[in-house]
């Protein structure tokens, strides 16, 4: 694979994120919007609403947007992946959540610390290295809009390979973060401080 292109995703169209996220799996009903919406709240939000959604906080086609949930990646024209990564105050669902908070003594609140929570790499485009790259993009892309630190929440062991829209320890570890807790026995919290 020669080098990615990516891109923050109010450069990209809605159509571009729309076919990163149709190749089914979870990605086609969640449109990243697991850590975004309460649990009553997801179970009666279909798959279009969050399609909405996504497109809406990615400020997809709004190349002035102030703000976008995340970044897309172009392997030569072809949209080929997606990370989420914006501030962790972003995610209500991680304010409550036992991941990240089991073992850890810090401000839920802070602004300054950005979350990475989902990856979607089409499956032309697997097994390529792509989701450290994008990764490593989502630590800079942070990093530039004042991020102080920012974390990753890994599934460590077990589960199913659909888990891995989390990322993996290795992926996070290609952007420089360390794992700082295990709230439990398959997940991991990874992070950097900038």
């Amino acid at each position: 694979m020669s080098g990615p292109h990516i891109v923050p995703a109010n450069q990209a169209s809605r159509d571009d994120l729309d076919q990163i996220m149709s190749e089914g799996g979870d990605a086609n009903s969640c449109r990243c919007q697991w850590f975004k919406l309460a649990q009553s709240r997801w179970q009666s939000t279909g798959r279009e609403a969050r399609d909405d959604a996504l497109a809406e906080q990615a400020a997809c086609g709004r190349p002035d947007a102030a703000a976008t949930s995340g970044l897309v990646a172009y392997v030569g024209d072809e949209p080929a992946g997606w990370v989420a990564v914006e501030p962790r105050l972003a995610y209500p669902r991680l304010r409550t959540a036992r991941i990240p908070w089991t073992g850890r003594d810090e401000d839920k609140d802070d602004a300054g610390v950005w979350a990475v929570t989902c990856f979607v790499v089409r499956k032309g485009f697997r097994g390529q290295g792509l989701a450290k790259e994008l990764a490593v993009a989502a630590v800079a892309h942070a990093r530039a809009r004042g991020a102080t630190a920012v974390e990753g929440y890994p599934r460590v062991e077990g589960g199913t390979a659909s888990d891995l829209f989390v990322g993996s320890v290795s992926v996070f570890a290609a952007a420089g973060m360390a794992e700082v807790s295990r709230p439990t026995p398959g997940r991991a919290v990874m992070r950097v401080e900038l």
